[in-house]
C-alpha cells in the first residue's frame, strides 16, 4: 500500500524559541519513504530520534511558525495475527528492548501486575497481546477532551475513557506488567478519525517488533511510522522550549 501524507503545523511564538519537531515518516523495514518535504520557512537540523527511528528536526523560531510536510510511503508490513506469535523468553531478549520492560512516565506498569495475572491467567505470548487488546476496545471508550498532557495508563484505567494515546499507554503498561516489551509509536494512519498523528503500541514477540491498536484505526498494513519511544514523552510532534500560541494543524493521510 502506498500512502499520501501531508501535515501543517502552525503556531506563534512571541519570543525566539528553539523547537523541537518529529513529523517525519521514519525510513524503516516495511516501509520506503518514496518522496518527502519539509519547510518550515527557515533552517533545519536533522538529529537521529529515539533508537534512531526516524528524525527530529530542530528550528530556531519567532513570530509565525508554518511547518508543511508532505510524503509519499509504500508499506509492505502485513497485518499480523497476534494469538499465533511466541513470547520471546527474557535472556533471549536483545538490548534494544530491554528498556522496554520498565515501567515510565505515562506507563507505571508495575500499578497493573495484580490485574494482569488475575484478569489474564492462563494466556501468554500473541494470545495474551490479543486478550489485552480486546479488553481494552471494550472497556474503553474513545472520548476527545477526556484526557491531558498528565493522563496516564492509569488514570485511563480508571476513567475508561481516553483517546489513542491513551488507549496505546494502556496497552503498554499491561503487556510491560507481564514482562513483555512494549513501545509507543507515533504513526500516520490511514483510518485515524479525526486525521490527526495516531498513537499506536508496539510489543516484541517472537523476536521481532509488531503495532497492536486497541483503538481499531490502524494496522501494520495501513500505517507508516513517525517514531518510537517508551511513552508519549519521548515521542512528540512539537517540542518547544518557551511559551507558544496555537493558531492551526492539520494532518491527511489518503491512499493512492
Amino acid at each position: 500500500m502506498k500512502l499520501r501524507i501531508d501535515a501543517q503545523l502552525d503556531y506563534w511564538f512571541e519570543q525566539p524559541c528553539d523547537v523541537l519537531v518529529h513529523i517525519e515518516a521514519a525510513e524503516l523495514s516495511g516501509q520506503v519513504v518514496e518522496a518527502s518535504r519539509l519547510t518550515a520557512g527557515g533552517a533545519l537540523t536533522r538529529i537521529p530520534a529515539q533508537d534512531g527511528v526516524g528524525s527530529r528536526a530542530w528550528l530556531a523560531v519567532e513570530g509565525r511558525m508554518l511547518v508543511d510536510y508532505a510524503a509519499e510511503v509504500t508499506l509492505t508490513r502485513a497485518a499480523q495475527d497476534f494469538a499465533v506469535l511466541p513470547v520471546t523468553p527474557l535472556r533471549l531478549l536483545p538490548g534494544e528492548a530491554v528498556q522496554y520492560l520498565m515501567p515510565s512516565r505515562y506507563c507505571p506498569s508495575e500499578r497493573f501486575a495484580e490485574l494482569v495475572e488475575a484478569r489474564f491467567a492462563g494466556l501468554c505470548g500473541g494470545a495474551l497481546i490479543a486478550a489485552m487488546s480486546d479488553w481494552i476496545a471494550g472497556h474503553l471508550a474513545y472520548v476527545p477532551g477526556a484526557s491531558t498532557v498528565d493522563t496516564t495508563a492509569l488514570h485511563t484505567f480508571h476513567d475508561r475513557a481516553g483517546v489513542c494515546r491513551d488507549y496505546a499507554h494502556l496497552m503498554i503498561a499491561m503487556a510491560r506488567a507481564a514482562d513483555i516489551p512494549a513501545r509507543y509509536a507515533s504513526v500516520y494512519a490511514l483510518r485515524a478519525n479525526p486525521p490527526d498523528f495516531h498513537a499506536v503500541a508496539e510489543v516484541f514477540l517472537g523476536g521481532a517488533w509488531y503495532i497492536v491498536d486497541p483503538t481499531g484505526m490502524a494496522s501494520a498494513a495501513d500505517a507508516a511510522i513517525i517514531g518510537i519511544g517508551r511513552d508519549a514523552g519521548d515521542v512528540a510532534f512539537l517540542t518547544a522550549f518557551g511559551p507558544l500560541m496555537f493558531n492551526s494543524q492539520s494532518v491527511r493521510v489518503a491512499a493512492l
